[in-house]
């Protein structure tokens, strides 16, 4: 299982974005102070105000919309569930596109910014296809 402790400036806002994007939130993890995001069975988004996320560590809280702090990828079932991943952010408050789009046939990436800046890639792969691909060049 992972947990992406990620810092938040409006809890509520925050949360009703993951929601959006389809996201549920567990309340047993949550509180006034953090949101428990389930993406899936093995991947939760904790959702902390600043005041919380100070708790874990004494250095400076990054503002992802001016600084790169992290780059996280979500694997899709898909090429339409990578771009229904974009829409739905985007009709919630996000940003489409913050990072090149990819697209090498076999693998499918884009990316939306959350509206606190943090930057999600969601991508899909044919392994087959780039089993092939990788051997044809080796």
């Amino acid at each position: 299982m992972i947990f992406v402790n990620l810092p938040v400036s409006n809890l509520a806002r925050a949360t009703a974005f993951y929601e959006a994007i389809g996201a549920t939130r567990n309340p047993q993890f949550s509180d006034d102070t953090a949101s428990c995001m389930v993406i899936s069975e093995t991947i939760f988004v904790m959702l902390l105000t600043h005041d919380k996320f100070r708790q874990f560590t004494s250095k400076t809280i990054a503002d992802a919309r001016t600084t790169s702090e992290v780059l996280l990828c979500l694997s899709a079932a898909n090429r339409d569930a990578v771009d229904g991943y974009v829409t739905k952010a985007t009709g919630a408050g996000g940003s489409a596109d913050p990072s090149p789009q990819q697209d090498y046939g076999f693998m499918y990436g884009r990316s939306f910014e959350d509206p606190d800046g943090h930057i999600w890639e969601v991508m899909w792969m044919d392994l087959e296809a780039a089993t092939k691909a990788q051997a044809a060049t080796a």
